[in-house]
């Protein structure tokens, strides 16, 4: 499909996706000028990509001062949210354990700013909680020198079997421990407490209790004046691509109560235990806290 939107303005372009019906895979070719492209901006389109769930793909030099822009529509039904909610749908077998957050610059980077914020550096026991194949390790790995790195201990806990066997081959480290067990029943395990919890997309589902699951780690895992670092999906998984925008049951859009609602309840019993907290971040909103020191 081959459409002239040359000086179309963003109000025309927004309002002709929203009533033309595109097939999971087809491919839609705008073609604009060079002009309309400064005028609106790149990054515009882009951003209508997602949310008419499209993956922009690249764009051709049609002459001298026109541009096709690509896009192409994503299939809504492959989603590992739509997955069945045994412990393997996040497995070695799963659409989910094709996703790596941590090549997506906006994950990344606020990953990486939210480690150095409660400065990775000085911490010695480390607790992950869904982390499935460790890359959230990784990215520690790579911020720290090698003999940082081996001076800590790292503890990744994960409810998929698969998903730890894998992690245990791919970071055979002595310093890393991996444990396939339920976080409802994380007590059973006697790990102690530490100096940074991490967990990033897993209290919020739907078989955990989040504030009481919440408050039990701050209370019985969290070393006194340790860190935390919580990721909150502000995104959805769809055909491979990350796409902005966190789905509420029974809302066909991105609707954010729930995710406020979580990162307000931990910000507030933090600050009442003196911690400074921030939330920052865009597709993952991440709420990162450490001790007031006196």
């Amino acid at each position: 499909m081959n459409i002239n939107f040359k000086e179309k303005s963003s109000k025309e372009i927004l309002e002709w996706f929203e009533t033309c019906e595109i097939e999971a895979g087809e491919i839609v070719e705008l073609e604009v000028l060079e002009s309309d492209i400064e005028r609106i901006g790149y990054k515009a389109f882009v951003d209508l990509a997602q949310v008419f769930f499209m993956k922009m793909l690249t764009p051709t030099s049609s002459d001298a001062k026109s541009l096709t822009l690509r896009f192409q529509k994503l299939n809504l039904e492959s989603s590992f949210h739509k997955a069945d909610k045994s412990s393997e749908k996040y497995g070695v077998d799963s659409e989910f354990f094709t996703i790596d957050k941590t090549a997506q610059f906006s994950f990344l980077y606020h990953y990486r700013e939210a480690l150095k914020f409660i400065n990775i550096k000085d911490k010695k026991r480390v607790l992950n909680l869904g982390v499935n194949r460790g890359d959230e390790f990784r990215v520690i790995e790579e911020l720290l020198s090698a003999d940082e790195f081996k001076e800590k201990e790292f503890v990744g806990i994960d409810y998929s079997a698969s998903a730890i066997e894998y992690a245990k081959k791919d970071f055979p480290s002595a310093n890393v421990d991996f444990r396939c067990h339920d976080i409802n029943a994380l007590d059973e395990l006697g790990l102690g407490e530490f100096d940074l919890i991490i967990s990033i997309g897993t209290l919020q589902s739907t078989n955990i209790n989040f504030n009481t699951t919440f408050m039990s780690l701050y209370q019985n895992h969290l070393e006194k004046g340790g860190a935390i670092i919580l990721g909150f999906p502000n995104c959805r998984w769809i055909d491979g691509e990350m796409i902005y925008g966190a789905k509420a049951p029974n809302y066909a859009f991105s609707e954010l109560s729930l995710v406020l609602k979580d990162i307000h309840f931990c910000k507030k019993y933090l600050q009442q235990k003196k911690y400074r907290v921030t939330v920052t971040g865009k597709d993952y909103l991440f709420l990162t806290a450490r001790k007031i020191l006196h």
